[in-house]
């Protein structure tokens, strides 16, 4: 039997290494939760409480995003296959609500989605990513379409661990804390939408049978090369090399590039590497672009402007995705005819194909540095 890893080893191994995501899945799902063996400290890095406290039953260290101890079980439940898991087809869509496009990021396809699903009963909730502010954006639960529309769109901004947390600027949303709550707010069949590394970890909560994890009914995944520090000497790098200040930015956005849009209406495009000295180093170790064990994938890579790539993955989400379509809450981008839709399609796996690979091989070597010996620190 293979020797059970606990909180050690995932400070060790995750912490130390300068790779943790900083989700809080691994407080927030401790098994000694009530008994305050973890917290999460003032570098919002998980830590001990009380170490006497730990039962030592190995939860946290086998949900954690960063480790591999469950990927054989979950390729296999999924039918992963490389180079981006298993998929049943793709597609270029678009809201047809007129107050969603206006706002969203690509293509609304993700609020259509989850509008449909609201307004079919499906589900009791979403778990979304919303905005408070001009670089502020917190995990809450949406029960409405108007809660919906307000959340649409994204600034590639939010607060850490759910807090306000001063002049703190992250592109990353914990959404883990939130989950937890769920089994205190009598809510069932949720839909969530996440990052590669915060559906894997719920897909491992699934496959263990953490609860309330058993309530994510639907799972839609954004695509994800990495996300950004704007804080500090970081952020004072950035403006600098960007000529621009983050006031002065409206949206972000990522397809072949980072996208930047002003408050006076420009636009320019900045290359991925020269912005990586802002990432957050646990994104150098994630090797999930595409957000493989999704019920559906989208992102903004390979369609043109005002529509989102879609991957419907599992049978779950293409029924979802069908039924939205067949009553009219999305539809799909326009070809000449038959060929030119089958060249597009292959256009935009081939590009979701080479981000897939070029953020793998840069975990892989990433995650052979750290076998090396070489720590990362995290960028303050």
């Amino acid at each position: 039997m293979e020797e059970l890893r606990t909180f050690t080893d995932l400070t060790n191994e995750v912490v130390g290494k300068g790779i943790c995501g900083k989700c809080g899945g691994c407080v927030s799902f401790c098994s000694a939760g009530e008994l305050n063996a973890l917290k999460i400290g003032e570098d919002e890095l998980p830590q001990f409480l009380n170490e006497d406290n730990c039962l030592k039953c190995g939860i946290c260290y086998l949900i954690c995003p960063q480790t591999n101890t469950l990927n054989a079980e979950l390729q296999e439940k999924f039918g992963w296959k490389p180079p981006i898991g298993d998929f049943q087809r793709i597609t270029s869509a678009q809201t047809t609500n007129r107050k969603v496009k206006e706002i969203c990021t690509d293509g609304g396809v993700v609020t259509a989605l989850l509008t449909y699903l609201l307004d079919h009963n499906l589900i009791q909730g979403a778990l979304v990513s919303k905005k408070t502010g001009r670089f502020a954006r917190k995990a809450t639960i949406a029960r409405t379409s108007e809660e919906l529309i307000e959340a649409a769109g994204s600034t590639f901004s939010g607060s850490l661990h759910l807090e306000e947390l001063g002049g703190k600027y992250t592109t990353y949303t914990p959404i883990l804390s939130t989950v937890k709550a769920l089994e205190k707010k009598y809510l069932q069949d949720m839909a969530v939408v996440g990052t590669p590394c915060q559906v894997n970890a719920i897909r491992k909560m699934q496959c263990l049978g953490i609860l309330p994890a058993h309530l994510i009914k639907y799972s839609i995944g954004l695509f994800c090369i990495e996300n950004f520090y704007f804080d500090g000497v970081a952020r004072e790098r950035l403006e600098r090399k960007l000529a621009v200040r983050l006031e002065d930015i409206a949206k972000l956005n990522i397809k072949d590039d980072l996208i930047i849009t002003l408050t006076k209406g420009a636009t320019f495009h900045v290359p991925l590497g020269e912005i990586h000295e802002v990432a957050r180093p646990a994104c150098f170790a994630c090797q999930d672009f595409s957000n493989e064990y999704a019920d559906i994938s989208v992102g903004g890579l390979g369609s043109p402007d005002g529509y989102t790539t879609t991957l419907l993955r599992t049978k779950v989400g293409a029924e979802v995705y069908d039924e939205a379509f067949r009553k009219g809450y999305i539809r799909e981008r326009a070809w000449e005819d038959a060929e030119a839709s089958r060249r597009g399609e292959t256009k935009m796996l081939a590009k979701i194909i080479s981000f897939a690979k070029g953020k793998r091989t840069r975990a892989e070597k990433r995650l052979s540095e750290l076998a090396g010996g070489e720590i990362s620190e995290e960028r303050t």
